[in-house]
């Protein structure tokens, strides 16, 4: 089983639409899937009209009081399955702080599903914190869209020297640029600088409305417009992930 966590410093990157895009497609090409929404604002799970099952469920998933199989749902979509987000996400930090639970802690949870999947997606909540680190060390990859502008250039640097600092494995760390306008001359500059840095797949996502209408269709873009330029530039740079991770 492969975990993949798509995570940034800052919200509004695409995170969340790139998280989606991502095990749709992994789902598509054979691989069983899950997705799970650790992002309290629940936009995953919106996406894919998911409910939690229970109350609270999430945390009662970190504390031990639900089984993390118990909390899975289906898709309409073939091999994907979702965890949804729910409120009490929003405390995860102090409740894991309270119950003293290692950094391995969500490691260990996700054991219980090892052989059920091929990989695992985790949307996660931005920021740094006791849930981050939990997912960063859980992750096999950290999937991290970037918009390039001058102030990612200062995020980037700052998620980079926060996994150095915390011994995570800066191998984990995979970039992508998301929300692209080539028109601007900025955009193109961020780019070509960012690429010598060896870490970003060489296929983006431009800023485009059809990745905007997910939120209308309440499906990814492959599923409701799979000839757009929007589906096209997701499965490049999906097969380039795919390539990447597997590698």
């Amino acid at each position: 089983m492969f975990v993949a966590s798509l995570y940034n410093l800052k919200g509004g990157v695409g995170k969340t639409a790139s998280c989606v895009n991502f095990a749709y497609m992994a789902a598509s090409d054979g691989f069983k899937t899950l997705l799970w929404d650790l992002d309290p604002q629940g936009a995953s799970s919106f996406y894919y009209n998911a409910q939690p099952k229970a109350k609270s469920s999430v945390k009662k998933i970190m504390e031990n009081e639900l089984a993390l199989g118990d909390a899975i749902m289906s898709t309409d979509y073939k091999n994907l399955d979702i965890i949804p987000a729910d409120l009490s996400a929003r405390k995860l930090d102090i409740v894991l702080d309270e119950n003293h639970a290692s950094k391995k802690h969500l490691s260990h949870l996700l054991k219980a599903v090892d052989d059920d999947y091929d990989f695992v997606f985790i949307d996660c909540p931005p920021g740094f914190s006791v849930l981050a680190d939990n997912i960063f060390f859980a992750s096999d990859a950290v999937l991290m869209p970037v918009i390039p502008t001058t102030l990612s250039l200062r995020t980037y640097d700052l998620v980079k020297n926060y996994f150095e600092d915390k011994n995570i494995g800066l191998d984990k760390l995979m970039c992508f640029f998301s929300m692209v306008d080539t028109r601007k001359k900025m955009h193109n500059e961020v780019m070509q600088d960012l690429y010598k840095d060896k870490r970003f797949f060489v296929y983006y996502v431009p800023y485009l409305s059809d990745v905007e209408k997910m939120g209308i269709h309440h499906a990814p873009v492959e599923a409701f417009a799979k000839s757009s330029y929007a589906a096209v530039c997701y499965r490049a740079l999906w097969n380039e992930v795919k390539e990447g991770v597997l590698a």
